[in-house]
C-alpha cells in the first residue's frame, strides 16, 4: 500500500486485510470479496481498488507468514546436514499451507508467471530465501542436481490442496510429504 494513500484510505486498506485475513481463516481461498467488503461497511469496488485480484488479496493476507518462512530458510542455511536443513525448511512449509487456508493457493503457480508484472510475490520470496538452502544441499550431493525451488513449491502446493478436505489434513499431509522425499534424494 502506498504510503501517499490518504489516511481514511489507509484505514480502509487495514480494516480490508484484517477482515480478509479472518474471511480466509474461515474459507481458505475461495473467501468472498463481497462478503469481506459487507463486513467492512465498504464497496466491492474499494476492496478491488487495494486489492485487484484474488491473488494479490491472498499475498497481503499471507505476507507474515511468508516472512516467517523466509526467516527460517535464512536460520537454517549454514545448519550442518544440508539434506536436512532443507527438508525441515520444506516440513515448514507444509505445516505453514496446511494451518493456514489460502497459503497453498497464494503459493499456487499459474500463467501470471509469464507476465512479470504479475510475478507471484509469495512463491519469488520463498524461491529466493529458499535458494541458498537448496544450492548447498545439491552441492553437498544430498538432493539431485536439477531440483529447483519453484519445483519444491509446486510439491508442497499440490500437497496442501490435495489433503486440505481429510479429516486431519496435516497428518495427511505430513504423510504425502514424506512420501515425496523419497524422490528429492540422488539416486545410488
Amino acid at each position: 500500500m502506498p504510503e501517499r494513500q490518504r489516511a481514511d484510505a489507509r484505514r480502509n486498506y487495514a480494516r480490508i486485510l484484517a477482515v480478509a485475513e479472518e474471511e480466509v481463516a474461515a474459507h481458505g481461498a475461495g473467501a468472498s470479496l463481497e462478503q469481506i467488503a459487507r463486513t467492512v461497511g465498504v464497496g466491492s469496488a474499494t476492496v478491488r481498488r487495494h486489492f485487484p485480484t484474488r491473488r494479490a488479496l491472498l499475498e497481503a493476507v499471507s505476507r507474515k507468514r511468508i516472512e516467517a518462512l523466509c526467516v527460517r530458510a535464512h536460520d537454517l542455511t549454514d545448519r550442518g546436514d544440508s539434506r536436512n536443513a532443507l527438508l525441515e525448511w520444506l516440513s515448514d512449509v507444509v505445516a505453514y499451507c496446511v494451518s493456514a487456508r489460502g497459503l497453498a493457493a497464494a503459493l499456487a503457480y499459474d500463467d501470471a508467471g509469464t507476465d512479470p508484472a504479475h510475478e507471484n510475490a509469495c512463491s519469488a520470496a520463498l524461491e529466493e530465501a529458499a535458494g541458498p538452502l537448496l544450492r548447498r544441499a545439491v552441492q553437498d550431493g544430498a538432493v539431485a542436481p536439477g531440483v529447483a525451488v519453484a519445483d519444491l513449491i509446486t510439491l508442497v502446493v499440490g500437497i496442501a490442496l490435495a489433503t486440505e478436505h481429510y479429516p486431519d489434513p496435516a497428518a495427511q499431509a505430513d504423510r504425502l510429504f514424506r512420501l515425496a522425499v523419497a524422490g528429492l534424494s540422488p539416486e545410488s
